[in-house]
């Protein structure tokens, strides 16, 4: 090899390692998290899907809220909150939004055990039975005699009985079948079912798939007192590392308050992330659930909850006869974790 191979040679190893290491150091500076420490992996469920009432988990990741708190998250869709109950006790993943009262049933009935709640995403549920004006549903009356369609672990599915209680319904005369979160909407378009299992925020989306005029049914018109989701993690996770678990939700909080301030680039960044995603729609959602998600006491920070709000809470079910046994909020709730009022 002449001197000019030779030193062609050498000036393309010395650019090539100087290529590896860059990418290397690009590398390695992509995942540490604001202290400079390494990120840990954590695994997030949504609480049913991905509409813009979730889309604050994609809007936390994208805006760099997880990564500055120290944390890889990887979002994957939940199926309502028995089945996001059960994941994150298995510590198949390590956080997600239930409904707090899908929840009190869940452990108050035993069926569900070893997780509490650490922040509230709503203040007030937003669970409703939705369905779509050429169906003559316009009461919680007019729903015997009807089919309706929702996962076999939803909120709204479980604490249906007490709704039709407090409503005046009679439970055995509406049938129940089966759907998935992702096809509920689709199951309501085609015609198959009257109604289905959803939140009050989801008229935009099955507006905008069933292309007919919604009509919501929301529990909260005859429940009062009952908060809406709340984030969740395992009793071990919440008792060997509170301080994760404090990092990690607050910085899924403030994906909340930057997405409710932003609907309209929440949209965006879910429709970045979830192809199948309306992002005009996502984004009416999110302007819909931003009454639900602030307090009506007037400076209290989002997140919040309440010990005595969650006892009427338990008291309204126990009332109803939809708890099998008694419960106290420090059961489903550490509030030493959660965001203090």
């Amino acid at each position: 090899m002449n001197r000019l191979a030779r030193t062609i040679a050498a000036a393309s190893l010395a650019m090539g390692l100087a290529f590896v290491a860059g990418c290397s150091s690009d590398s390695d500076s992509g995942s540490k998290g604001g202290d400079g420490k390494s990120l840990e992996k954590v695994t997030y469920l949504t609480s049913f899907g991905n509409f813009g009432r979730d889309s604050y988990a994609w809007v936390a990741k994208e805006k760099g809220f997880f990564k500055e708190a120290g944390f890889d998250v990887e979002i994957q869709a939940g199926q309502g909150t028995g089945a996001v109950i059960q994941q994150v006790v298995a510590d198949k993943a390590q956080f997600g939004p239930i409904d707090l009262t899908g929840g009190l049933l869940q452990m108050g009935n035993g069926q569900a055990k070893d997780f509490v709640a650490v922040a509230a995403i709503q203040q007030r549920t937003m669970a409703a039975i939705a369905t779509t004006a050429d169906k003559g549903i316009t009461t919680p009356k007019d729903l015997e005699g009807k089919k309706l369609a929702d996962t076999p672990s939803s909120v709204v599915r479980n604490l249906f009985p007490t709704y039709a209680k407090l409503a005046g319904v009679d439970p055995a005369k509406v049938t129940w079948v089966n759907g998935d979160a992702a096809t509920l909407m689709g199951t309501l378009a085609s015609g198959s079912v009257d109604g289905i299992g959803q939140f009050v925020v989801g008229k935009p989306t099955i507006q905008a798939v069933t292309k007919k005029d919604a009509v919501l049914l929301p529990y909260s018109d005859v429940m009062t007192d009952l908060y809406g989701n709340v984030l969740i993690t395992s009793a071990k996770l919440a008792k060997e590392k509170p301080d994760m678990v404090k990092r990690f939700s607050a910085a899924l909080l403030k994906g909340l308050e930057y997405s409710l301030a932003n609907p309209k680039e929440a949209g965006e960044i879910l429709k970045k992330n979830v192809d199948a995603a309306n992002p005009l729609a996502a984004a009416a959602e999110l302007e819909l659930m931003a009454a639900y998600v602030r307090s009506s006491n007037t400076g209290t920070a989002i997140g919040t909850l309440d010990a005595g709000r969650v006892a009427k809470s338990i008291a309204i079910l126990q009332g109803a006869g939809a708890l099998k046994q008694g419960m106290t909020p420090e059961q489903i709730i550490d509030f030493n974790l959660a965001p203090k009022a």
